[in-house]
């Protein structure tokens, strides 16, 4: 073996304790230092004749390392008879302060009674560092955290306020017509891509509409608010629903290119008083048909035949169709979010003929019965309702007020 290992070896236990990796120091039980290894004297700067039998354990420590030391270490040593891993800091001769762990173990005699306290000190420097940075880190990813929050907070504000803005605030009253209207978006951001309308255009007659725009999220509302722009400026220009929708699809054609098509589904209807009723104009492109609940009991769709998916292909033709609202009938416009809700274990659509049913049973209704009847419905659906969905009911009162 080589002689330097050989010499090595060969240490003597003081040597060890003397110049070991970790600070070593006894103590009576008083705290008076009685022993000290010289790793601990070079870390404080003190030498051997300034501690031993001079100072006491706490004499070495700082401010708050003696308060912790009187008020729970030492209490606890006592009680316990050891003591380990306790963080405190200790002071260095020219100031700074010497991060340690300690570990305290009461040495007794023969007949049981406390001689000494034997303490081990730890260089706690490296890992205080490390402490330091992980708490940095840790509060720098909090800051992270709350302005990600606020972040999200702001931009669901704005999201609500957009989704508003894309929404009547009210619809306006229709002479001897009554209306009710519901809409839940099923979006995280509360954002959806159905729309709905209601507004005068003179002369007692009144416009409507409500759709679906394909896509979700700001991209869809955008398109909604060209959508409703454009069915709002059509219509108060006098123009028929087949040529109102015939407008929305030219102008969805020219906004979205270049291999970014957006269409959507939509139903637009006028309304108009015809003597004793109010006569109804309605045409649809790619949307559920309105369903029609009369004061007899009976529930059916109207047809609305050649309605294409507006903007969705240049020659897309619409027709409209003319019903009449008499008194105690109600139209009710949909979104198929309703319809094709996922209900039952194996996750079947609602359908339309489940809708026509539920609605036969509560004919004759007005509008806001009906409405509230639906609400009552979609909150049943649970997580089966993904979809957005609009509702929106136009209906006569059963008898014409004087």
């Amino acid at each position: 073996m080589d002689s330097d290992v050989l010499a090595l070896l060969e240490d003597s236990t003081e040597e060890l304790y003397e110049s070991a990796p970790c600070g070593y120091l006894s103590t009576l039980m008083d705290g008076t230092i009685v022993k000290i290894n010289q790793t601990l004297l070079d870390w404080l700067g003190l030498s051997r004749d300034e501690v031993v039998r001079r100072r006491r354990f706490s004499d070495l420590l700082t401010v708050g390392g003696k308060l912790y030391h009187e008020t729970h270490f030492a209490p606890l040593l006592r009680m316990k008879g050891q003591v380990g891993g306790i963080a405190m800091d200790m002071k260095v001769t020219d100031g700074a302060r010497l991060p340690v762990l300690l570990t305290s173990t009461v040495k007794r005699g023969a007949d049981d009674r406390p001689l000494l306290i034997r303490t081990t000190v730890f260089d706690a420097t490296d890992r205080r560092a490390y402490e330091r940075e992980l708490l940095r880190a840790r509060q720098s990813a909090e800051k992270a955290r709350r302005q990600a929050e606020a972040d999200r907070e702001r931009l669901r504000e704005a999201l609500a306020v957009l989704q508003q803005s894309l929404l009547p605030a009210s619809l306006p009253a229709v002479p001897g017509v009554e209306t009710a209207v519901h809409y839940h978006t099923a979006s995280p951001i509360q954002l959806g891509g159905d729309f709905y309308d209601l507004f005068p255009l003179g002369d007692e007659r009144f416009a409507f509409f409500l759709g679906d725009v394909c896509g979700k999220g700001p991209q869809a509302a955008a398109v909604t608010s060209l959508v409703r722009y454009t069915l709002r400026t059509a219509a108060l220009q006098g123009l028929a629903p087949e040529a109102v929708l015939s407008t929305l699809n030219t102008a969805l054609l020219a906004r979205y290119v270049d291999g970014d098509p957006r269409y959507c589904t939509a139903i637009f209807g006028i309304l108009e008083p015809e003597g004793g009723t109010v006569g109804v104009s309605l045409a649809s492109g790619g949307h559920p048909p309105a369903l029609l609940i009369g004061a007899d009991g009976a529930a059916q769709y109207v047809p609305t035949p050649a309605g294409m998916l507006v903007g969705a292909f240049p020659q897309a033709s619409f027709t409209t169709v003319r019903t009449t609202l008499d008194p105690g009938a109600t139209l009710l416009l949909y979104t198929d979010g309703i319809t094709e809700a996922r209900t039952g274990a194996e996750d079947d659509l609602y359908g339309y003929d489940a809708l026509r049913s539920f609605t036969t049973e509560l004919a004759p209704v007005g509008p806001h019965d009906l409405i509230d009847s639906l609400t009552g419905l979609l909150v049943g659906f649970g997580d089966g309702l993904d979809d957005d969905t609009a509702l929106l009911a136009l209906g006569r009162p059963p008898h014409e007020p004087r």
